[in-house]
């Protein structure tokens, strides 16, 4: 094609025939992959391929600009990741193909994730704590404007309740707000402000587990720790135990080692996050296949639902009765009076007399 020719087709029939041509370079080489592909892996594929455009997210988010990789089947560098792990297992190979795989997903479709501006520990910590149960697409605008009410350890360290959970509102699991309030005290109490980059002194602040101490001392202080979640499971489990179910953590951190970027954990760990994320995308959500996966309970009609409830009408309210609040959320007596008692011992609201008020 000459390129006056070129220069008369349209930018989509461009993208048309590149997309085609890609379609048959994928064909030819997968056909050239099946010719020397063990059996098992064989079936894998084929079960794989039978996959399409079903499991594309129904909503969109912060990946939604991003160009799309293939849904339902593997590229051809992911199918040769696949083989060379069937017959030969975690090996120098694999892992540089791995490595690969990330790294050029991560350079041409990165996350614009405002908590990965700069290095800021205190940031990493925040969105570490409202990442913990919430997906990335609800904490991106709760993350700004909480960063705006309260910038530095300081201010989040004096900050009234009320306040801190009107902030928090949208986020759910309440709980956490206390929790990062009480883990912020005791930085600047016992740390002089330094939040440590040892994960073991991080476990002892409240609200923070094996994983999140993990993430902290990576992504702010980009130390090389070895922690698992979902997107992290999901690349494991894809390309290193294809097929299998059931598969526990304690079969995957070896592998996690092994392909862990000792050099630059920070920049490998939001690269493996990004490419997990898009995995699910493209799959059924290949985490569902270890052992420790969960499926969160229904939130409607949840005391966890009514407890949000509850906090919303006493942050816009000098406080109310149990007989108010129960007119105005329409649920039993009795129950309404086990989630207050509740809310009163884990520290949200307090009682004054009949009146409940956020503490």
């Amino acid at each position: 094609m000459s390129s006056s020719q070129t220069e008369q087709l349209s930018q989509f029939q461009l993208k048309a025939i590149f997309s085609l041509a890609c379609h048959r370079l994928l064909d030819v080489l997968r056909v050239r992959l099946r010719s020397r592909t063990p059996r098992r892996l064989d079936l894998i594929l084929d079960s794989e391929l039978e996959l399409h455009a079903d499991y594309l997210k129904a909503v969109p988010d912060c990946k939604q600009q991003m160009q799309r990789w293939p849904v339902g089947e593997d590229t051809a560098a992911e199918l040769e990741l696949k083989r060379c792990v069937c017959e030969y297992g975690v090996t120098d190979n694999s892992v540089t193909l791995l490595r690969q795989l990330v790294y050029g997903y991560y350079a041409a479709q990165r996350r614009n994730l405002p908590w990965r501006d700069g290095t800021d520990p205190y940031r990493v910590l925040v969105s570490e704590v409202m990442l913990q149960q919430t997906q990335v697409d609800r904490v991106i605008p709760k993350f700004a404007v909480f960063m705006q009410q309260f910038p530095d350890l300081q201010s989040l360290a004096n900050a009234a309740t009320p306040q801190l959970l009107a902030a928090w509102q949208g986020l759910g699991y309440n709980r956490r707000a206390l929790n990062l309030q009480r883990a912020v005290r005791m930085i600047v109490e016992q740390w002089g402000g330094n939040i440590p980059d040892d994960p073991v002194l991080l476990q002892q602040l409240p609200g923070i587990g094996p994983y999140t101490a993990g993430a902290i001392a990576s992504f702010a202080f980009n130390r090389p720790q070895i922690f698992l979640e979902t997107n992290i499971r999901a690349v494991l489990l894809h390309f290193f135990f294809a097929g299998q179910e059931g598969i526990t953590d304690k079969q995957l951190l070896p592998v996690a080692e092994a392909v862990l970027d000792q050099t630059n954990p920070r920049t490998w760990y939001n690269a493996l996050m990004d490419y997990g994320s898009d995995l699910k995308r493209r799959f059924p959500n290949p985490s569902r296949r270890s052992r420790h996966h969960t499926v969160q309970s229904r939130f409607e009609g949840s005391d966890r639902q009514i407890r949000g409830a509850v906090l919303r009408l006493l942050l816009g309210s000098n406080g109310m009765t149990a007989r108010a609040m129960q007119k105005q959320l329409d649920v039993e007596a009795v129950r309404l009076a086990r989630i207050l008692e509740g809310m009163v011992k884990d520290g949200f609201v307090q009682k004054a007399g009949k009146v409940y008020v956020v503490k």
